[in-house]
């Protein structure tokens, strides 16, 4: 059966550890000699552009990257048409789009490829994978029990980063807690999924003040208020958002040890302050290395199930 790596809600527990397993092993050079992949940027990428690739290599695949312009999904021509076309030259799809129901479209459309999901309005999952694992290095120097227990909070914007972000640690039993405001917060039918695969005593708690979700919290974690595509409300984001800012302040009511995280870009002086971003509690060069982890991970676990 060809497998996909769509969401973290749609992945089991037993497909995810393997993931995280498979993410920590040596590339041999060769677990994807002559298989191709297409790379898809529908948005702009550094860290996803560049840990496909370098994972890619490093297996042993050969790759080649489509832009926005040059494919224009159901612009230039239909994204069933695409999947169609690439599934002539490739295994694998992993594409980095603003419409997360393209993957729906696209899989159905070719039963001869695997699909990535590389980003897309609803979902992070690749993030998340690399997350947990720079989490666990943290914690447990790589052992993803030592997070069972932890309360991880994400402050700002509860994005496509978020859900992602949540969907995995609750499974692992972290306590996870997502300060935002009013308009910024998951969704009723975010929370149903998230807690509906909850595991070994983790638990997600939803709070409209940063303070109340930074209190004795383990991990901090924030993202960009201003997503792409989202510059038009770039003013009115910054006044909803400016009081979960992650500084020093916020940093006082968490544990001592508190970890910071955030998957990057950073408006600097906007989400997170550079003294927090800066200091020795930042996860963030770790969570970066661990993209291209996560990717080995993914790839592997698809190609294994070829």
């Amino acid at each position: 059966m060809t497998r996909h790596f769509i969401s973290i809600s749609d992945t089991a527990q037993k497909d995810l550890e393997r993931i995280y397993e498979l993410a920590r092993l040596r590339p041999q050079g060769d677990e994807l000699a002559h298989v191709g992949v297409s790379l898809i940027f529908e948005k702009p990428s550094l860290r996803t552009r560049a840990s496909s690739v370098s994972a890619v290599q490093q297996l042993g695949g050969h790759f080649c990257i489509f832009t926005k312009d040059e494919i224009g999904l159901d612009v230039r021509e239909s994204s069933e048409d695409v999947a169609r076309t690439l599934a002539q030259t490739s295994s694998i799809v992993a594409a980095r789009v603003f419409d997360h129901g393209v993957f729906a479209r696209m899989m159905a459309a070719t039963e001869e490829i695997s699909f990535i999901n590389l980003l897309s309005d609803y979902a992070h999952p690749a993030q998340a994978v690399a997350d947990v694992l720079a989490l666990a290095d943290f914690f447990g120097q790589g052992d993803l029990s030592s997070l069972q227990g932890k309360r991880v909070a994400y402050v700002g914007d509860a994005t496509n980063v978020t859900r992602s972000l949540a969907s995995s640690l609750i499974r692992l039993g972290v306590h996870v807690v997502v300060g935002a405001p009013d308009g910024y917060q998951l969704s009723a039918d975010d929370v149903r999924v998230i807690t509906g695969q909850a595991a070994r005593g983790g638990t997600l708690t939803l709070c409209d003040n940063a303070p109340a979700a930074a209190e004795s919290a383990n991990a901090l974690y924030t993202d960009s208020w201003i997503s792409m595509g989202l510059e038009a409300e770039a003013a009115q984001r910054r006044e909803d958002l400016q009081a979960f800012q992650v500084n020093s302040e916020l940093l006082a009511l968490a544990d001592p040890a508190v970890a910071i995280l955030h998957c990057l870009p950073a408006h600097r002086g906007e989400e997170i302050t550079d003294q927090v971003l800066d200091s020795a509690r930042s996860l963030i060069w770790s969570q970066v290395h661990h993209r291209t982890t996560a990717m080995l991970g993914i790839l592997r676990w698809i190609q294994e199930g070829k």
